[in-house]
């Protein structure tokens, strides 16, 4: 499954920022509206109650323990003000005052008043018990507080009793509600600007954090893409910082040991390339040895003439050995060149076969008028490479296929064997690698296979090997019909 896409480490910082500020914000702007909204009502509430109460003083004595409509009516005038809306009940009823809901007595025009109705079923019951009570209700579209108080008759015996009157003054909380109002504005306004101020900061403080962060990670990059001279400039004294002097000293580390690796290739490649020349001139002495005892050993005695013919094949495969070791020197110095020449392939795979006496064995499939610009001596070490492995360790039938495109060349070479094993498919072009242990000791230097990808990759072209789906394997050899730079050569 693809990774899921994430955010980045900017976007979670202003993320953690924003959401850190938002959350401390909303909590101390809840709790400050909370507390100063209970502390505005209970003030306004204080105030009503107080106000209440000493307008109700005004009342005693009652002048009549049973009162009609008109003393009701001047009850609820005297307890009422220009704010509140009083009704006054005895035993729970009231007389209108006209025909209809009556019209409070205050001093503005007659309207509508507290109709007893739209008193809490709950207030009524504490005001009935004899309490004074109070509650918050939404009437007429605004907030009101309803405050109820049962008024008592003092009797001689300075004992209370009910005097079945209930008082209730319904105070409109407006002034209140718009303070509340404003408080609830401020809190989201301070919301706002604290967010905003969390994201200035959070921009800030990724900006400081992100650029040694970036600066890392593009030194990294440098470093992985072989630039071990990258350095970070240490800045402080932080974590940072020490992350920085960790990969400076990681980085030296690296390149003082990558030094001495390429100074011991350097070494290596250098020893096998002046021992395989210094091998030379005493391997062509050999070989002249070597090639009279070979006609010499038919009239010699039978193990004299079998160690002649050993030291023969032994000469000659020391000599190959040594010039493959020259060759692959050549290609680690970076010596190697091409002499390119317009060839025609197909002409120049059947050479190949022909010189090497490979015609009758091996089946070829050749397009014709396939012409491209190399180099015909490499490209024939490859073939001859590709052919004789198929031939000697696959089984017949053994085939080469040409096949062209506006660009490019391909030359298949395939046999019918049992194929190579798949863990050894992806190790074949490597140095002195052998597929069967069985063939540790044999005729082979292990590195014509390594020399064939080498001269392809010379063209700018490429070597691969894959087991076909009926058995064998398969070689394939591509190259560019007009490689870049080999425009120009020898003809």
């Amino acid at each position: 499954m693809p990774p899921r896409p994430s955010l980045g480490l900017r976007a979670r910082l202003l993320f953690a920022f924003a959401l850190l500020c938002v959350v401390t914000a909303a909590a101390v702007a809840g709790v400050s509206y909370v507390m100063a909204r209970n502390a505005i009502l209970q003030r306004a509430q204080d105030a009503a109650v107080q106000t209440m109460r000493s307008r109700l003083e005004a009342v005693f004595p009652l002048r009549d323990p049973s009162p009609g409509p008109a003393e009701l009516r001047e009850i609820a005038a005297t307890v009422a003000d220009g704010s509140n809306d009083t009704v006054a009940l005895y035993f729970g009823t009231r007389s209108p005052a006209g025909p209809g809901r009556p019209c409070l007595p205050f001093a503005r025009p007659c309207r509508q008043g507290l109709d007893p109705g739209m008193i809490p079923k709950g207030l009524r019951r504490e005001v009935i018990s004899g309490n004074i009570a109070w509650q918050r209700v939404v009437w007429q579209d605004g907030p009101y507080l309803i405050i109820g108080t049962p008024l008592l008759i003092v009797e001689q015996n300075n004992r209370t009793r009910m005097s079945g009157i209930e008082v209730y003054t319904a105070h409109s909380l407006a002034p209140e509600q718009r303070s509340i109002d404003e408080l609830a504005t401020l809190a989201w306004l301070t919301g706002g600007a604290a967010l905003a101020f969390a994201v200035v900061l959070g921009l800030l403080a990724t900006r400081g954090v992100l650029l040694p962060v970036r600066e890392l990670g593009r030194a990294a990059r440098l470093l992985g893409e072989g630039e071990l001279r990258t350095r970070i400039e240490v800045r402080g004294s932080d974590e940072l910082a020490d992350v920085a002097r960790t990969f400076n000293n990681t980085a030296a580390e690296l390149e003082r040991h990558v030094e001495q690796l390429r100074g011991m290739e350097a070494d290596a490649r250098r020893f096998v390339a002046d021992v395989s020349h210094e091998l030379r001139t005493p391997l062509a002495a050999l070989t002249a040895v070597a090639d009279v005892l070979d006609e010499e050993a038919g009239r010699l005695p039978e193990p004299a003439g079998r160690a002649a013919r050993l030291v023969s094949q032994e000469t000659l495969n020391l000599t190959g050995l040594v010039n493959d070791l020259i060759e692959i020197s050549r290609f680690d110095s970076g010596v190697a060149a091409l002499a390119p020449n317009e060839v025609d392939m197909a002409e120049l795979v059947r050479a190949t076969l022909r010189v090497r006496g490979w015609s009758e064995q091996v089946h070829s499939e050749l397009a014709p008028e396939v012409t491209a610009r190399l180099d015909p001596r490499r490209v024939d070490v490859i073939l001859a490479n590709l052919v004789g492995n198929a031939l000697r360790h696959g089984e017949p039938p053994v085939s080469v296929r040409l096949s062209a495109g506006p660009d490019w060349i391909a030359v298949e070479v395939r046999d019918h064997g049992a194929g190579l094993d798949e863990a050894v498919l992806p190790h074949v072009f490597d140095r002195f690698y052998k597929a069967s242990a069985a063939r540790a000791r044999s005729e082979g230097s292990g590195l014509g296979l390594a020399i064939a990808r080498e001269n392809a990759r010379l063209h700018q072209g490429d070597l691969t090997v894959t087991n076909a789906p009926d058995g064998g394997a398969v070689f394939t050899l591509r190259l560019p019909r007009r490689a870049p730079g080999l425009d120009e050569g020898p003809e």
